[in-house]
């Protein structure tokens, strides 16, 4: 015997909600040339120029994103039960060419007691981990808060893998003028496959057959 389930979405338009409306908080703060993210210092350097003109574009509601940050939630969680703090916001000035930007990130989990941050990444697979931007990501929160060690947590649907990470200087001035003179574009060829930016962007990269 066949019973009919009606569809629903309540839960579904919590989770929109949730995301656009901390999306939409972040559009203003998008649009500031002078405010430069980690995450931008290891990408492409044009995805930086296009993101302030056309920041409306990097909206998007997509059940992966959700997934990575429920996941980022679920072990935060767990972390804080342990004495970290997570959702750490960091910012330091840097200055190029005359000019004064803000570099901001969050960390995912901190302990300062034990002089360690934590970067949490979801990944559907395992062989090419841990990634390289991933790990220089890691390096600049490092020189950021000064300390010695990090790890990066992977969860993958059937696996968990651990990378120690050890501070490696890190050359704040170099990594943004390399963006705000855009000589990174881009800055992997596989970027150009997930950019939001990439119909408009004369430097995208079609992926060879």
């Amino acid at each position: 015997m066949s019973i009919y389930v009606k569809p629903f979405e309540k839960i579904t338009q919590i989770l929109y909600e949730k995301y656009v409306k901390e999306e939409l908080h972040r559009l203003e703060e998008l649009k500031n040339p002078k405010i430069v993210y980690v995450t931008d210092l290891v990408g492409c350097s044009h995805k930086y120029y296009l993101r302030r003109i056309y920041p409306e574009l990097t909206i998007k509601f997509e059940p992966s994103a959700i997934l990575g940050n429920l996941v980022h939630a679920g072990i935060e969680a767990l972390l804080r039960e342990k004495g970290f703090e997570v959702e750490v916001e960091v910012s330091t000035d840097v200055e190029v060419n005359g000019e004064k930007y803000s570099v901001r990130g969050r960390v995912d989990a901190l302990k300062k007691d034990e002089g360690l941050v934590v970067e949490v990444k979801t990944a559907r697979y395992a062989h090419d981990i841990p990634r390289e931007h991933h790990l220089n990501q890691l390096k600049i929160y490092l020189e950021m808060l000064n300390l010695e060690n990090g790890l990066i947590v992977y969860i993958m649907p059937d696996r968990i893998h651990e990378f120690q990470v050890k501070r490696d200087r890190v050359n704040l001035e170099s990594l943004v003028k390399t963006l705000v003179e855009d000589t990174a574009h881009p800055r992997y060829e596989w970027e150009c496959g997930y950019c939001v930016f990439k119909k408009l962007c004369p430097y995208a990269v079609e992926k060879s057959e």
